[in-house]
């Protein structure tokens, strides 16, 4: 009796074990389909992921192999790269309507800032979630859906150790630069009782980022106008008047996005 109670007891253990890897594999490749399904609808832009991992038991889980490429008319391979994100979400709260995520943490992102002083490829990203959005409203829901989809909350986002890569094509010439993005913290997003729809939390995110790339690289794409002009003059060639207003527009044009 004792032996097939004992018996009992490792077979109800090994299909809970059984049930959890389960578990974990279904909730990692729904969220790795849903980021490549959703993604590029939202951006114009292709979206790979090479793997999403996630505990609904701890509540933690990574993504791995994050690309978000860059909308068409950029030359550029990829906007934003990820090599690995860190998430803790609430298990219990995989069960509700609202999944609470207690923090998400991007580790040194690689940023590509691919600008020609008209426009720049990650507004042109923001500009095609806000329309995909409604103009930052939630997009009406299809007939076809049978349920709404989960809100969420994030109570941390962060970024940080990230990498800009500036990519600029002035009218006397092209150039690239490197140099840090700074730190970027959301706190509380979602919090009221409606939450935030996935599709919101990246226009958020993305927003950040872009403000943050376009303020870091300022100063970057200027040298680049600037190292542009000094190899036509030391060619013994006069830029014009309209190129040297060009690359003097640098400045206010910065300032305005």
């Amino acid at each position: 009796m004792k032996k097939l109670i004992t018996r009992l007891a490792i077979a109800l253990v090994a299909v809970v074990v059984l049930a959890v890897l389960a578990a974990s594999l279904f909730l990692g490749a729904a969220v790795k389909g849903g980021m490549e399904t959703l993604g590029p609808k939202l951006t114009k832009a292709p979206v790979e992921v090479k793997s999403v991992s996630l505990s609904p038991l701890s509540g933690s889980g990574s993504i791995k192999g994050l690309v978000l490429g860059n909308p068409e008319g950029f030359k550029t391979p990829s906007a934003i790269s990820v090599g690995a994100a860190h998430l803790s979400l609430k298990p219990t709260s995989l069960l509700s309507d609202k999944i609470v995520i207690q923090s998400i943490k991007l580790q040194g992102p690689e940023i590509t800032y691919e600008t020609d002083l008209k426009r720049n490829n990650l507004s042109t990203l923001k500009a095609n979630l806000q329309a995909a959005l409604g103009g930052g409203q939630q997009a009406p829901s299809s007939p076809k859906e049978a349920k709404p989809a989960k809100k969420l909350q994030v109570t941390e986002f962060s970024i940080t150790e990230g990498k800009i890569h500036v990519r600029a094509n002035t009218p006397l010439g092209g150039g690239q630069a490197a140099v840090p993005l700074p730190d970027i913290h959301l706190r509380d997003l979602g919090t009221g009782p409606d939450g935030i729809t996935p599709g919101e939390l990246v226009e958020k995110v993305i927003a950040a980022i872009e403000k943050s790339t376009v303020e870091a690289a300022s100063g970057a794409v200027a040298d680049i106008g600037k190292g542009a002009i000094s190899v036509v003059n030391d060619s013994g060639n006069m830029a014009s008047n309209a190129l040297q207003k060009a690359t003097k527009g640098l400045g206010g044009l910065l300032k305005k996005k």
